[in-house]
């Protein structure tokens, strides 16, 4: 979701060349709109990499020598990293190590790095403490937010040690069209867009409606990281990046329910759907980040949340199969 909303922002905003990295069984699904400039070679190349593969890795940073480099990529599931624990803590805390020695070891190039951790490295945040600023105590509550938080000090360590610009996001939740379907707003729309369509009973199966969180839409968080990296970036320094409007999942569901247009949607917990364990409460801070690029979020909640359902209308529409998860 977050690469492809940035590779339309920065295509659109900047006159860079694009590259983006992917494993050659990657889905293009959310960059097919842009696979036409693609095969043009009008400022947007696919490069072969992975995270898990170091050798793939010294080839595209030799073959792109970058000025900015967005390290975006994860196992970013916190459920499944429950069941795949060892896979995310290679991928994201193994994959980021060999991608910074990556940029290192290539001669002549001093790229601006952003390393995307996450808000997940709060983890358990009491109360009292929020909203929660950059100074917060980490307390992860799943494998991916301890991964996250291998990748923010394997990022500061980079900085600190080598001298290289790295500088590390903790992204609150965000969202929007492309989002994937086992983040809970988005299996939420899309199980409404398909009993909009008939294809499945008036049931949403859901998992803990009580978590508190402050969301933003995926593109404001693509702007905000652009000014991230062309605004005096100061290596080893992290940042909170939210929005600015907080409810409840529950909240957030009732929000998608009232602007459906099917009525009398039952809703019903799925145990399968609930972490072992859960940070319920996720309210940022962004002084830090707002003061030293002058980022503020501009798109609503309920227009997030409008886009993410007419996302799922018209894949739904188009005759997409989809998994009801």
């Amino acid at each position: 979701m977050v690469g492809s909303h940035l590779a339309d922002f920065l295509l659109a905003e900047t006159d860079w060349d694009i590259f983006g990295m992917c494993r050659w069984r990657s889905p293009l699904d959310n960059v097919s709109h842009l696979l036409d400039r693609a095969n043009r070679g009008d400022r947007l190349i696919f490069v072969a990499g992975d995270l898990r593969d170091y050798i793939s890795l010294m080839n595209a940073v030799e073959e792109v020598r970058p000025d900015y480099v967005f390290h975006l990529a994860a196992q970013s599931y916190p459920k499944t990293s429950f069941t795949s624990p060892l896979d995310t803590l290679d991928t994201n805390i193994l994959g980021t190590e060999r991608l910074l020695e990556a940029l290192r070891r290539v001669q002549g190039i001093d790229p601006v790095i952003h390393v995307c951790a996450s808000s997940e490295v709060y983890g358990r945040v009491p109360r009292e403490k929020l909203p929660i600023n950059e100074d917060c105590s980490f307390h992860p509550a799943s494998p991916y937010a301890i991964s996250k938080v291998g990748t923010d000090l394997v990022g500061r360590y980079h900085a600190e040690a080598y001298g290289q610009r790295v500088v590390t996001t903790r992204m609150f939740t965000h969202t929007g069209p492309r989002r994937g379907d086992v983040f809970a707003e988005s299996t939420f729309a899309k199980q409404i867009a398909l009993i909009e369509a008939g294809r499945i009973l008036p049931i949403i199966k859901v998992g803990n409606l009580d978590s508190l969180r402050t969301w933003a839409d995926v593109r404001d968080a693509v702007r905000a990281y652009y000014l991230l990296v062309t605004t005096n970036p100061i290596p080893g320094e992290s940042y909170n990046i939210g929005g600015d409007y907080s409810c409840t999942v529950r909240e957030m569901l009732d929000f998608l329910l009232s602007i459906s247009t099917h009525p009398g949607i039952r809703i019903e917990v799925d145990p399968e759907r609930l972490r072992p364990i859960d940070a319920d409460l996720q309210v940022p801070d962004t002084a830090k980040f707002t003061q030293h690029t002058g980022w503020k979020p501009v798109i609503g909640f309920e227009q997030t949340m409008r886009d993410l359902l007419n996302y799922w209308r018209e894949r739904i529409a188009a005759g997409t199969m989809v998994l009801t998860r």
